[in-house]
């Protein structure tokens, strides 16, 4: 993947005859290099200019305007969304959330993350490519990522010294750091609240002598952004963690996965680990620690969201596509090279740091009983002060909303798509993995929001990002963005609500990893909660044909040059076809 990397940045895309020398250097069957070349969506088996524009479809960058802009930018250089420009220069497209919420809208060129997008910087950016400059040579202030802290707790008031949580874990020693890490009772803070301290315990009591351990920071869940900030501006804090993580488990080797919407990240990351080596942090006997090897290399991904669900990342590491391995095995004892793994997420490594240094029991005096510690949440969307606020676990979604400065709230979408959607008579309810759980996401829409739009923004992500391996997902995520879009064009009826759930239930039980199954939970919360924004658009009470048949005559029109009435499909037809038979 990372040579790949390389010859996209190098030529916009990977040719054949690049698959094919890959193929032949690297002893691999050459369905295996196009396999992945295909897979991921910054990769391009086709030119795609050499400026490739991708405009951040989520949700919130909608709102903020981001579908105008992009109209703006393809009418200059008059191209339709997907099109190459005849003379190769660039092309314009969209791409799912890259992680800037809170300074949205946002796109990528080449890869190179541009936020608070307005229409005089896309008439620069228009200018800029026009002239041909290489994006790394473009005004910094157009480059700049800003970070956006708005309340700080344990993690983000942090400021251990480089190495201080390692060096606490080895005066502890290995035994003793995992039951210290056991008794804080940390969860995983990627979604899944799984004991972090039993995920240790099983990888380091694990068969054989190799070992690894992962920084997940594949951050694809749409509206998330916490690890960004913590991977900006408390790299050190997490990359103890993965080190602390190394030293109890018995690991020679971890990994920084990190998304490839972060490429701005990965200057400064390899600027911390190269210190780290200087100061005896990483490399032979750590910390003077005799057989303690320990080195982390960063990992780019590109541009695939079901990678952040751990065994599609280590298939994605090992240089494969990233389909969700069956399990059992488990990684903690068949992970990376079939070995031994650990797969922490950002949040749960800087936690594990915190706690190698201040001890189980402070951590534990943090949160409720069943939710230890602090929580890290990227709020967006309409809200006065988006950006990224820590608070102890069981915190109000009122007083996040009022802490956010949010007016005249409609809905919150906790937890990104997969997640929750609460009402405002659910605002009372509390983030904790057991009331409302959160891998980070919280979007907030005000009552000028269409809640069935957004509902069809989050089935259109879904459909995108399948990765395609069963067909439960494959289909069903496709047929649920298809419905969505007719109700949403009032085309609608009934009969579609019927079969939106039935296809999310399907998938919930069929899907092969936790995408599938998730799919469908926006639609689903989004008919039960806000099922007036749907009747409203309900063309007919009765079942309508699942396509419009007078649109698809209009090919036959426009090459018989008639459009008289008899030309033309009417209602009366449509319910006809849909069981009404003739008089």
């Amino acid at each position: 993947m990372q040579i790949l990397r390389d010859v996209v940045a190098a030529e916009g895309y990977v040719a054949p005859r690049v698959i094919t020398a890959l193929a032949e250097a690297l002893a691999l069957p050459r369905a295996h290099v196009e396999g992945v070349a295909g897979f991921y969506s910054f990769f391009a088996t086709e030119p795609r200019g050499r400026f490739r524009v991708l405009f951040s479809d989520n949700v919130t960058d909608e709102m903020a305007g981001s579908h105008e802009l992009c109209r703006r930018l393809l009418d200059s250089f008059h191209l339709e969304l997907g099109e190459v420009s005849r003379d190769g220069l660039v092309s314009i497209g969209r791409t799912s959330c890259t992680g800037l919420c809170d300074q949205g809208p946002a796109l990528l060129v080449n890869g190179r993350a541009i936020a608070r997008l307005t229409p005089q910087r896309i008439g620069a950016i228009s200018s800029l490519i026009r002239g041909g400059s290489p994006v790394d040579e473009w005004p910094k202030n157009l480059l700049r990522i800003h970070s956006h802290v708005e309340r700080r707790e344990l993690l983000l008031s942090a400021e251990l010294a480089p190495g201080e949580a390692l060096s606490a874990a080895v005066r502890r020693g290995r035994d003793a750091t995992l039951a210290e890490l056991v008794r804080s009772n940390l969860r995983g803070r990627g979604g899944a609240g799984f004991s972090t301290g039993a995920k240790w315990t099983a990888c380091a009591a694990a068969p054989g002598e190799e070992r690894y351990v992962v920084c997940n920071a594949d951050e694809g869940e749409p509206g998330t952004f916490k690890d960004r900030e913590l991977l900006g501006a408390h790299a050190n804090l997490v990359l103890d963690g993965l080190s602390v993580a190394a030293y109890a488990v018995g690991a020679q080797r971890g990994f920084v996965y990190l998304r490839g919407e972060y490429a701005f990240l990965i200057a400064p990351l390899e600027a911390q680990l190269a210190a780290r080596r200087e100061s005896g942090l990483l490399g032979r006997n750590v910390l003077g620690v005799d057989g303690f090897d320990f080195d982390i290399e960063v990992h780019v991904g590109a541009g695939a969201y079901v990678c952040g669900e751990e065994s599609a990342l280590i298939e994605s590491l090992e240089g494969k596509r990233g389909i969700p391995r069956n399990r059992p095995p488990y990684p903690v004892t068949h992970g990376y090279l079939g070995k031994p793994t650990v797969v922490n997420n950002v949040e749960t490594l800087a936690a594990a740091a915190w706690i190698a240094v201040h001890g189980a029991d402070a951590f534990r005096a943090v949160g409720t009983a069943k939710s230890a510690g602090t929580k890290l949440l990227s709020v967006s969307g309409d809200v006065e002060r988006p950006g990224t606020y820590e608070y102890p676990f069981g915190v109000s979604v009122a007083r996040v909303l009022a802490d956010a400065g949010a007016r005249d709230t409609q809905a919150v979408q906790v937890g990104g798509p997969s997640g929750t959607l609460l009402a405002p008579h659910e605002f009372q309810r509390r983030i904790a993995l057991e009331d409302v759980p959160s891998a980070g996401a919280f979007m907030v829409f005000d009552r000028t929001r269409d809640m069935l739009a957004v509902a069809d923004n989050f089935a259109r992500f879904f459909a995108h990002e399948s990765c395609g391996f069963c067909t439960p997902c494959r289909v069903g995520t496709t047929l649920n963005a298809q419905l969505m879009a007719r109700i949403l064009a009032g085309k609608g009826s009934r009969g579609d609500f019927d079969d939106l759930a039935r296809i999310s239930k399907l998938m919930k039980a069929a899907s092969h990893c936790g995408l599938g199954a998730t799919a469908g939970n926006p639609v689903l919360d989004a008919l039960a909660k806000y099922r007036p924004a749907f009747d409203r658009r309900l063309k007919s009470l009765d079942v309508l044909p699942p396509f419009d048949l007078d649109e698809a005559l209009a090919p036959a029109r426009e090459a018989t040059a008639r459009d008289d009435a008899g030309a033309h499909f009417d209602d009366e037809d449509e319910r006809v076809l849909a069981g009404g038979g003739y008089e």
